[in-house]
């Protein structure tokens, strides 16, 4: 039968009846339809409705696309866990327009990078960072329509840098202004930017089928029930906030906006507001654990707590569940919406030992519901490695939840999914059961004498330590081994531990090319997300 014959194709086309491009912009619009009075946004002592929340994305969309701002335009925001980030998920879009969340701990060139990359139409900026702004449009190409925004339960003191007012240019828009989904749910959505610690960061772009569809694998993957409480730890700017600003409307949830990360603001607002769940880096949970007696409050539920990055040490993970949270490890990148891997936990482990659960939780995973394909492979052959938990491969992603690719950059896009699998650069290995777990990135793996050393698996040991409150591995050049292991600690407070100590507690768990030879004890460096940087690091083990 030749194509286009058979019956199931005969007569049923797409039509507007039956087919409507996904995208995220239709949870909030359904929110305000069944929920209009339930609260969709905490900001300090302002409470504002779903109703609200709806009008005020679609003034900001209307005001936007009277400036002429159309699809394909970015605009970018310079903006904290506040609210009209969130309105700037739903609003932004609406227009078809492409949104360019910025890292608020970002210097002045690389935010002149990034929107002359962009070519930045509109820029809404919080007054909080005027001076590093200030100083990345002068040495920007782009001129931008500038929008200051002044946090009326927050005021800052920074200079206004454009004409227009965030409040009153957003209501210069209509409440009923007549947004459409996108003409194609491949159309862009967002631009978020890699950190860049190799030359110039590359623009990820996402798309409306993606972000739909990991907004509700969030809500699946965190079993959220109807209405749930999220406090804003995460960053919104780092991948969309993880996609979260769309997974709660769809539950109907409340948005707690925390606009610092600071102990006493966390435990007020997850007592006060009923928070069931946050997410966040692992210095998250120590900001929380440090706090002092004072600032911490009695919780009288279990709290989700979901966490990426470095699996936290097992100390951590006890301290948090006496303090009442429930840790979930999530795992992904900025090129998969954030998070696409979960450590989905098997009711046996519950009979399992500390120790032995400890272990399960430091495994990434398996593949989120809306991931096609999660696998680890040869990165040369792209042959699947043994699931022996033991051979070392490249972690690789497939499916829907995958990026488009990278902005004005062909050659890096066409590399990253050869093959058709997207190239994490983290190396894992696949345990029996098919959950992975990473070893480390392709470029923290230390070759000492030969050996491939995981910076990941000595950094496990000396956060068994009770001295030690974090940890970072990375080579450092030596001239007869070729690298050795050099280890960046900090240490807790009143803690009296040295050199010689660490390296000692080591070689009782680690074999010997694999114990530190150095130890610096040290702030370790993290980006704004709370994750070492180990680039840093990298670089100050070569001036040792």
């Amino acid at each position: 039968m030749n194509a286009g014959t058979s019956p199931f194709e005969q007569g049923l086309e797409k039509n507007t009846a039956n087919y409507a491009a996904l995208s995220p912009l239709s949870f909030l619009a359904r929110a305000a339809d069944v929920f209009p009075e339930k609260t969709a946004i905490v900001h300090g002592k302002q409470r504002t409705d779903y109703r609200t929340f709806y009008r005020r994305a679609r003034q900001l969309a209307s005001a936007l696309a009277s400036l002429g701002i159309s699809k394909n335009d970015t605009v970018s925001v310079m903006l904290s866990n506040v609210p009209p980030m969130l309105e700037a998920h739903y609003g932004v879009p609406m227009t078809k327009a492409v949104l360019h969340s910025m890292n608020t701990r970002l210097d002045a060139k690389v935010i002149a990078f990034q929107l002359d990359h962009a070519n930045c139409k509109v820029l809404i900026t919080d007054r909080e960072y005027a001076p590093v702004v200030k100083e990345a449009l002068s040495l920007a190409t782009v001129t931008p329509t500038v929008i200051d925004y002044s946090d009326p339960e927050f005021p800052q003191e920074g200079e206004r840098l454009g004409t227009l007012d965030y409040e009153a240019f957003l209501q210069s828009g209509a409440p009923d202004y007549d947004w459409s989904l996108p003409d194609d749910e491949w159309d862009a959505i967002t631009l978020n930017y890699t950190s860049g610690t190799t030359g110039n960061p590359k623009g990820v772009v996402y798309h409306h089928r993606g972000a739909y569809l990991l907004a509700q694998a969030n809500v699946i993957t965190a079993s959220m029930a109807k209405h749930p409480v999220y406090l804003w730890t995460l960053p919104m700017f780092h991948c969309n906030g993880w996609c979260f600003p769309w997974s709660i409307s769809i539950v109907a949830g409340t948005h707690v906006c925390l606009r610092w990360v600071r102990p006493d603001a966390m435990w007020s607002l997850i007592a006060d507001e009923n928070v069931t769940h946050l997410c966040g880096a692992p210095i998250i949970m120590s900001t929380l654990l440090n706090a002092s007696a004072d600032q911490k409050r009695d919780l009288d539920r279990e709290i989700e707590f979901f966490t990426a990055a470095a699996p936290p040490p097992e100390s951590v993970l006890a301290a948090m569940k006496t303090a009442g949270f429930n840790v979930t490890h999530l795992y992904g990148l900025t090129e998969v919406y954030g998070p696409a891997v979960v450590n989905d936990w098997q009711q046996e482990w519950d009979a399992l030992s500390l120790e032995q659960q400890a272990q399960k939780k430091a495994r990434q995973g398996v593949r989120y519901v809306a991931l096609e394909d999660l696998t680890v492979l040869d990165p040369e052959t792209l042959a699947p490695v043994p699931a022996d938990g033991e051979t070392l491969g490249e972690v690789m992603f497939r499916g829907n939840v995958v990026m488009k690719g990278y902005l004005k950059n062909p050659d890096a896009t066409a590399k990253a999914f050869e093959g058709g699998w997207f190239h994490s650069g983290d190396l894992g290995v696949m345990h029996p059961d098919g959950y992975i777990q990473l070893k480390d990135r392709s470029k923290d793996i230390i070759i000492s004498g030969g050996e491939n050393i995981s910076s990941i698996e000595v950094e496990d040991v000396l956060y068994k330590h009770k001295d030690v409150q974090a940890a970072a591995v990375v080579a450092r050049p030596d001239e007869k081994w070729g690298e050795t292991p050099c280890a960046f600690v900090e240490i807790r407070d009143g803690a009296d531990v040295g050199e010689a100590d660490l390296i000692a507690f080591c070689r009782q768990h680690l074999a010997g090319f694999k114990t530190p030879k150095t130890v610096i004890f040290c702030d370790l460096p993290k980006t704004s997300t709370g994750k070492i940087q180990k680039f840093a690091l990298r670089e100050e083990a070569k001036k040792l």
